[in-house]
């Protein structure tokens, strides 16, 4: 639950919102959403982003499928093509992407850091208000994944077929043979950043699913009742709750993300998974040595459940500011357990700085081939290697 603190910042930001009319509120709050995204969602390049004949060819013929976008908090539609931020549906076909997978996180900590988070201060409650979510979600994280996800199923109905929600092995197949007959569509699937989003409560794990969410990580910034985070105080190592949370995910075929957890939490979650892990969004030591990012054992832990490393974009995980840096990162985890366990872990609108933004995708592709990828290795790592592991990790039906 959010603290006194934000509960008071809160009210604040909630009273001097109320003396203005509901539609004049909204387009406050919209507006300082956007200007707080502008500031943190940068790029350092706009496109258009233009590349080799050779690279444009093999990027147009790859199907591509990024772990880790945090879209959906900023209150833009995704239907529409913006001047800011990193991913909307236009850009996602622009890019050639067929599968983004839309985190959403239910609580940040305030001033937030790779170091050391707690849990009293609570960033996404402002969001809330400034955007005019529900009531209910002013307090229970669980009303905020519940919300947003109908946002999404708002969004895909309205998308004239361009934008699905992949909740399961078929609807995957059957996206992806709509490409191949040569539609223009994207699938979403919905993720949750740190359990806390379950309320304290395992058994809401059965809610998650219920809304569409298919995957979940454990921890985001600050330890929680489930499990320590990389980030957090104890930085403890998964609770007698975060087991049984880690059951109840493998028992509804929903993903259990490592992304953000604690060294301990990982070993952890390693010893008990009887199903394929991911760490959606991350970088590896062997490229950018620091407490975010994965060691080698890690990723050969990761990899030996059949699960996916998802290299970002951004300069921390990718240990540089370009396409260069992410393909080296990228290389690296390739020469640690091969291509079937790497894929792509952008991190796109997640306040984070990027190279490019999501239609500028070519840009690594040509990278990856300059770092002397083969093309099936590149074909694995921008989204071949994802797609088995969904097949294999996501309900039948």
């Amino acid at each position: 639950m959010p603290s006194r603190r934000s509960i008071v910042a809160g009210a604040i930001l909630g009273a001097t919102l109320s003396v203005l009319g509901r539609p004049i509120r909204r387009t406050v709050g919209m507006a300082l959403s956007a200007r707080t995204e502008r500031r943190l969602n940068r790029v350092a390049m706009r496109g258009p982003y233009r590349v080799s004949p050779a690279a444009r060819d093999l990027h147009e013929r790859l199907t591509i499928v990024d772990l880790h976008a945090d879209s959906l908090l900023w209150g833009r539609t995704l239907l529409e093509r913006s001047d800011r931020g990193h991913v909307d549906v236009p850009r996602l076909i622009e890019g050639n992407v067929a599968l983004q997978v839309f985190a959403l996180s239910t609580k940040v900590p305030r001033h937030l850091n790779i170091e050391r988070n707690d849990d009293r201060t609570d960033d996404i409650a402002l969001v809330a208000l400034a955007q005019g979510w529900p009531a209910a979600t002013w307090r229970s994280l669980l009303a905020r994944a519940a919300y947003r996800s109908g946002r999404v199923a708002s969004m895909a109905a309205n998308a004239a077929g361009r934008l699905v929600v992949v909740r399961s092995v078929i609807d995957l197949d059957a996206l992806i043979a709509r490409r191949a007959a040569g539609e223009s569509v994207v699938g979403g699937l919905l993720a949750i950043e740190g359990a806390h989003a379950l309320d304290d409560e395992a058994a809401n794990v059965d809610r998650l699913f219920d809304a569409g969410y298919r995957m979940v990580g454990l921890a985001h910034f600050f330890d929680n009742a489930f499990a320590g985070s990389a980030h957090g105080i104890a930085k403890g190592g998964l609770t007698a709750a975060g087991r049984e949370v880690v059951g109840r995910l493998e028992a509804r075929s929903m993903i259990v993300d490592l992304a953000h957890a604690s060294a301990a939490t990982i070993d952890d979650a390693l010893a008990i998974a009887t199903r394929p892990l991911v760490v959606s969004h991350t970088g590896v030591r062997g490229t950018a040595d620091n407490s975010r990012n994965l060691s080698d054992d890690q990723v050969r832990g990761v990899a030996a459940t059949g699960g996916v490393i998802g290299i970002g974009f951004w300069p921390t995980a990718s240990g540089g500011d370009d396409a260069a840096s992410i393909a080296r990162s990228i290389s690296h985890a390739v020469a640690i357990v091969g291509a079937e366990h790497v894929a792509l872990g952008s991190d796109f609108d997640g306040g984070v700085p990027v190279p490019f933004d999501v239609s500028g995708l070519p840009l690594l592709t040509a990278a990856l081939l300059a770092e002397g990828l083969d093309e099936a290795t590149i074909a694995a790592v921008m989204g071949g290697s994802a797609v088995r592991f969904l097949r294999a990790a996501l309900p039948a039906r």
